[in-house]
């Protein structure tokens, strides 16, 4: 009979590489979990908004800033800036008088409306809004807004022009789901000449405006004046008012009372004697001021029974 070996080194040999293959199938299936696991989160950064797509259509628009989930390799996050964007534009224009506006610096701030976002995207594209949107229509409206009005008015109305541009901007692009938040006209270039008439004409309206400034002045100096007379004539005037009231209770008082008068005579005499001394035939004159005068005087003052003062005076005139 055969007899028949069984090799024990081949049967070790054969169980370690099973193990090993082992380990190595479960590390490849360790390694897959984990590539599908990082890739089953997608991170949204602040100031954007996340579009998630599944086999590239849109199925949401609206994921917002953080870690957001996402089945891989079937669906994909795509962030989508909808901060403030700024488009700037050159260009020339031409106003109702057919002056040149050079070098027309435009400037429109804009964001996406988040609940139409979708729709840009599908209908224009992110990529596509400067170009499809932008360009057409900024300079467009402008030009129609400033070839409106004269270029003396756009100066000195630039900011309504602005406001118009603006306006109509906002109202076509919201209907793509475009939002201008700010519009403005930085330069406004026109022909040297016709920028001299225009400083020309500012330079006249501040002469003609300091010459008003004067006249008003002259006029309100000329109102002090009358003023000031009216008011100097309405003190005489009340003064001689309140004089001739004075007056007429004056008389009204010496009617009502005659002795009054003489009384005030008396009372306003100072004693000193005339120079001429007369009785009526015989006047008495002093010549010089050697002659020394004695007078005597004798006042009877006591009325008499008519009411009136008699006054009798005896005078000796001695001349040496």
């Amino acid at each position: 009979m055969a007899e028949v070996r069984f090799s024990t080194t081949n049967d070790s040999k054969g169980k370690d590489g099973k193990k090993y293959g082992k380990y190595v199938l479960i590390g490849i299936i360790l390694f897959l979990l984990l590539i599908i696991l990082f890739n089953s989160f997608s991170i949204v950064n602040e100031g954007y908004i996340g579009v998630k797509y599944r086999f590239g259509k849109i199925e949401r628009a609206d994921m917002t800033a953080g870690l957001n989930m996402h089945i891989p390799f079937i669906e994909e996050i795509v962030q989508v800036d909808i901060r403030e964007q700024v488009y700037a534009v050159t260009t020339d224009a031409y106003t109702s008088d057919t002056q040149s506006v050079q070098d027309l610096q435009l400037k429109v701030n804009y964001c996406y409306d988040g609940t139409k976002l979708s729709d840009i995207i599908r209908n224009i594209g992110i990529s596509n809004v400067e170009t499809k949107l932008m360009v057409p229509n900024v300079q467009k409206i402008a030009k129609d807004a400033i070839g409106k009005v004269k270029a003396e008015q756009l100066v000195q109305s630039r900011a309504d022009v602005t406001a118009e541009i603006q306006t109509s901007l906002t109202k076509i692009l919201d209907e793509y789901g475009i939002i201008v938040t700010a519009f403005a006209i930085e330069n406004l270039n026109f022909d040297s000449a016709f920028e001299e008439s225009i400083q020309g004409k500012v330079i006249a309206e501040q002469d003609a405006l300091k010459m008003e400034n004067k006249t008003k002045e002259k006029q309100e100096e000329a109102k002090q004046v009358v003023i000031a007379a009216q008011a100097e004539a309405d003190s005489k005037r009340i003064a001689a008012e309140a004089e001739a009231e004075a007056i007429r209770l004056i008389q009204e008082q010496l009617a009502n009372s005659p002795n009054y008068t003489d009384y005030l005579k008396i009372e306003r005499w100072n004693g000193v004697l005339p120079q001429v001394v007369s009785d009526g035939a015989n006047p008495f004159v002093a010549l010089d001021s050697s002659v020394n005068t004695s007078v005597g005087t004798n006042r009877n003052t006591a009325p008499n029974g008519n009411g009136n003062v008699n006054a009798n005076t005896n005078t000796n005139a001695n001349a040496e």
